[in-house]
């Protein structure tokens, strides 16, 4: 079973135009609503996967309503924590050569009180879980600190750590070790302080990391596949795309494919591959299913072509 923390989850629409005119009136070609959130989008692809998962949540007003009911429609365990402030509302854009253009609210100020509450849920509802995933950005109200409390009140109980957040809130986390942490590239360029142009560079940026406190680096670099580094070495891995219909949870779904698989080493690694590349090519937020995923199709190697220059070098 994998538990989800999401602090700041939102629903989210999804709008499918032939082109983005500002200014213009536009008219959908298609359209949905589905359960937002990082950690949110774990669970729905853990789900989606056939396995368990209990996701833990604020929620607030008619929206938080409405989300904790999409959940629970898709045979996703919630459990909620109220809060005064209601769950905010995204929108996102996508345009056929996959622009996708994105607005996210704010979201909801969580008081002293309800930090801990979602703090004192997470130890309740735990017990028993394969992986505890930590996900998202941290509403108002939360400090830097608060996921490194969390990291080290869930390894207090024995549990394992998966962490997918940025900045500060990903540096405070660090010391407490983290037992995988998830950045993408331009995540891991801020962490670091300096630009990442190659496959090397992201290595020796996932091994400061490690330095730091975490105990192994899944970093996603968008077109040019994956990088897992632990204790065991640095591991690289690619998986082709026909087409991208949306990015929306595409790295949630990935991370799900990765502790879905144990959490560690190449196997691991390979499933996280294969449920981003059939997440791209899904409609919005949609999360893929066994039977859309091609795992033949991945590539993965313990010799990291470390001159290899990255499609888009991060600065």
């Amino acid at each position: 079973m994998i538990l989800t923390v999401t602090p700041n989850p939102s629903l989210d629409r999804t709008y499918e135009i032939p082109a983005l005119d500002r200014g213009a009136v536009l008219r959908a070609t298609a359209d949905r609503i589905d359960p937002g959130g990082k950690g949110v989008n774990l669970s729905r692809a853990v789900a989606a996967a056939g396995h368990r998962t209990l996701a833990v949540l604020p929620l607030g007003g008619p929206a938080g309503a409405a989300l904790a009911a999409l959940l629970g429609a898709e045979g996703i365990e919630v459990a909620g924590v109220t809060v005064a402030g209601q769950t905010r509302s995204n929108i996102s854009v996508a345009e056929p050569d996959g622009t996708l253009t994105k607005i996210n609210a704010t979201g909801p100020e969580l008081t002293a009180d309800e930090s801990e509450a979602l703090l004192t849920t997470v130890g309740e509802r735990s017990v028993g879980a394969d992986w505890i995933a930590c996900c998202g950005s941290l509403p108002r109200g939360l400090a830097p600190e608060w996921y490194a409390e969390l990291v080290s009140r869930a390894h207090r109980a024995g549990a394992r750590i998966a962490l997918d957040t940025s900045g500060p809130s990903l540096t405070a986390a660090l010391r407490e070790c983290p037992d995988v942490v998830k950045p993408n590239a331009e995540e891991l360029s801020q962490a670091v302080g300096r630009p990442l142009a190659t496959l090397g560079d992201v290595v020796k940026a996932a091994e400061e990391l490690r330095a730091w406190g975490a105990r192994a680096v899944l970093a996603s670099l968008g077109a040019d596949g994956q990088l897992l580094v632990d204790e065991d070495g640095a591991y690289f891995g690619s998986a082709p795309v026909a087409a991208v219909r949306s990015n929306v949870g595409a790295g949630d779904a990935s991370l799900a494919g990765f502790l879905t698989a144990g959490g560690t080493g190449p196997i691991a690694l390979a499933a996280a591959l294969a449920h981003g590349a059939a997440a791209v090519q899904l409609p919005g937020s949609q999360m893929p299913t066994p039977a859309d995923l091609d795992i033949s199709a991945v590539t993965t190697t313990d010799a990291v072509p470390l001159n290899r220059v990255l499609t888009e070098p991060v600065s």
